[in-house]
């Protein structure tokens, strides 16, 4: 399965005292970097969150961001007036250095860890959030899913326009050769006849024919791309495997798509780039700008996979 490394999930657990959210953001990477933003009541989790990602996700660059509501009580009897008071010490402190400085809020106040007389423990919003964190992980994992069936999508798009200039430049090889031994037979004439008028009809046909032969084979073999070709073809077909089934009849490693398609890419490249050198026409030169073009396309594409 082919999955980006771009995608978003949120979710939300409720308890008693109030609820949990996580989000998590992931974007490209050539590695897994998790990056923790969370509460001080939820510093604990952050082992148990990094093996839960570490476990569903090989690569890509992770923000998991925690916070948490708490339940505010209207019960007078649950307020902690010690917690109030050290608040308001506090609040008097900062005010004798920034005497601006506005007083909080009564939600504020009620939201300030100690203030609700209700207890709170370590154990309070783990369960929460590792529930929340599992639902957006989920979430995420569904939206890189999607977002890699469309990067799939556009990478075969780009596939079979490579197939069909390959296919081209395999059916217009032989006609450059032919070409080539014409214009050699017409230069070889004209030159003939402008040093010796007449000339021309003097030599043997056999003879002819073996140098303009042998011109024509020097050429061919220098323009000789079909090795080029061949392995393009079978980095067509490698392609479509890792994209289509994602390597069907063998385990593949985990998160190994992204790493494997950069490197076919770069080996499809080099042939582009060697189809260029050995251009016989213009045809054929403009064929590998334009496979270069499309592999190029496809590379960008594949930074986004994991």
């Amino acid at each position: 399965m082919i999955r980006s490394m771009t995608a978003f999930g949120a979710a939300r657990a409720d308890t008693d005292h109030g609820s949990v959210s996580i989000e998590l953001r992931s974007v490209n990477s050539r590695f897994l970097d998790l990056h923790f933003r969370m509460p001080d009541e939820l510093r604990a989790l952050e082992s148990p969150l990094r093996e839960l990602l570490t476990k569903a996700v090989a690569r890509g660059k992770i923000e998991v961001r925690a916070s948490i509501q708490r339940r505010l009580s209207t019960d007078p009897e649950s307020i902690n007036v010690a917690a109030l008071e050290q608040a308001a010490t506090l609040f008097r402190k900062v005010q004798a250095v920034l005497p601006d400085v506005q007083p909080p809020r009564l939600s504020e106040l009620l939201s300030w860890p100690g203030v609700q007389a209700a207890e709170e423990s370590e154990d309070t919003w783990r369960e929460a959030a590792l529930r929340a964190a599992a639902e957006a992980l989920t979430q995420m994992q569904e939206a890189r899913d999607r977002e890699g069936e469309r990067l799939a999508a556009m990478i075969a798009d780009r596939a079979d326009s490579v197939a069909a200039i390959v296919g081209e430049v395999e059916q217009r090889m032989p006609q450059l050769v032919q070409e080539y031994r014409e214009r050699l037979a017409r230069k070889l004439r004209d030159t003939v006849e402008a040093a010796f008028p007449g000339g021309f009809q003097n030599i043997r046909g056999e003879e002819l024919s073996e140098r303009l032969a042998h011109e024509a084979t020097l050429f061919g073999l220098r323009i000789d791309v079909a090795e080029e070709l061949s392995r393009l073809h079978s980095h067509l077909a490698e392609l479509r495997q890792l994209i289509g089934k994602g390597g069907a009849g063998k385990k593949a490693d985990k998160g190994s798509a992204g790493k494997r398609l950069d490197f076919l890419f770069q080996e499809m490249n080099r042939e582009a780039n060697t189809l260029g050198s050995k251009a016989g026409g213009l045809e054929v030169t403009r064929a590998a700008m334009d496979l270069k073009l499309l592999i190029e396309q496809m590379r960008e594409q594949a930074q986004n996979i994991e």
